[in-house]
């Protein structure tokens, strides 16, 4: 079942009304309201009936609770239920304005394919941002995120969104998604000339979970696995994302995610920095959960201390949908700095 971050709205490109946009926005609280409270909201009832306020830690100063809660962005962004109205709004305005994609196959599964939005602007050989959307690993489309491709196709580059597996569907095994989006890439860089694409500027961004697949390509080590050149990639822009998976496989994320011993070490970019080779831009927004804005904060620091270019943007005020919102607005905090680093503006 679709977590209430994800939870889908028909795609209409008809024109919306006032009324009707108010009654989505209604219907998707009414969805809220049969989850129930968030486990922040059941912890402090807990403590206020006389509970301990605090369990055992489980990591750093978080009981179970507060670390569940910390992963869970429904519990630190009350207004999550009007955010997802305004984001599919404004999702479907773009594939009213946008031209279809092309759409190439990566792999031999059914799911794994590329969206490729191309742009109008400019001649001869393009630059790619490869784009990879967000949804706790077990949601999301690159359909439904079509608006991410608005900016960067408008400004003279294409923009590519993979589409891969909900781990839930491959029997929880985050490898798969590991080996899905580094496929991805490297198709991209294969084959980008077949859609206008220019191979020798390929640049990476993410999104919340997608921001940890970002950060697994980026620190990929691409000559010893797949051939390539250890520097294609030019630059990697990465919001509100997960770097050390440990503290994830501790959470109630575990419910869903097998988060082995070899996975946790394989897939935690920030132990793979002698593999980064790409300036990095990384952000967090300060109203996001405690461990998505520590897990940002670690890994700028992190990838400072092994001397490798990278900046940090913090979006003050900002809860998790809203950083989603900057990088897709191309004056926006992240948008325009993804522009930048493409040398678009």
């Amino acid at each position: 079942m679709a977590t209430i971050e994800e939870t889908a709205m028909p795609v209409d490109p008809q024109p919306v009304t006032r009324r009707q946009a108010l009654g989505g926005a209604a219907a998707v609280a009414a969805t809220v309201a049969t989850l129930g409270r968030t486990r922040l909201a059941l912890a402090q009832d807990g403590a206020s009936a006389g509970a301990p306020a605090k369990g055992p830690l489980v990591w750093l100063d978080m009981d179970q609770a507060a670390l569940d809660a910390a992963y869970d962005q429904r519990a630190y962004a009350p207004a999550m239920s009007e955010h997802i109205v305004r984001r599919n709004r404004h999702n479907q305005m773009a594939l009213a304005r946008l031209a279809e994609p092309q759409i190439w196959a990566y792999g031999d599964r059914p799911v794994e394919k590329l969206h490729v939005h191309l742009t109008e602007r400019g001649a001869g050989l393009a630059p790619v941002n490869v784009f990879f959307h967000g949804g706790a690993w077990r949601t999301g489309t690159a359909r439904a995120r079509t608006f991410m491709a608005e900016s960067p196709i408008n400004a003279g580059a294409h923009c590519v969104i993979p589409d891969f597996s909900f781990v839930q569907d491959v029997g929880g095994d985050l490898a798969v998604l590991g080996d899905q989006v580094r496929r991805a890439v490297a198709w991209v860089y294969a084959n980008a000339e077949r859609f206008g694409g220019d191979p020798e500027r390929i640049y990476i961004s993410g999104f919340s979970s997608g921001g940890h697949l970002a950060a697994v390509v980026l620190t990929t080590d691409w000559p010893g696995e797949f051939g390539l050149p250890a520097d294609f990639i030019k630059g990697g822009l990465v919001a509100s994302g997960m770097f050390d998976l440990e503290p994830v496989r501790l959470s109630s994320r575990r419910e869903y995610v097998t988060i082995t011993d070899e996975i946790e070490q394989a897939l935690s970019p920030q132990r793979h920095l002698d593999q980064l080779h790409a300036p990095l831009i990384l952000g967090y927004g300060t109203s996001e959960t405690p461990e998505f804005q520590r897990q940002t904060r670690d890994f700028y620091a992190a990838v400072r201390a092994a001397g490798k270019p990278v900046e940090l943007l913090v979006a003050e005020g900002y809860h998790h949908l809203e950083v989603a919102e900057t990088l897709a607005n191309p004056y926006g905090l992240l948008g325009r700095a993804l522009l930048e680093q493409m040398r678009l503006v």
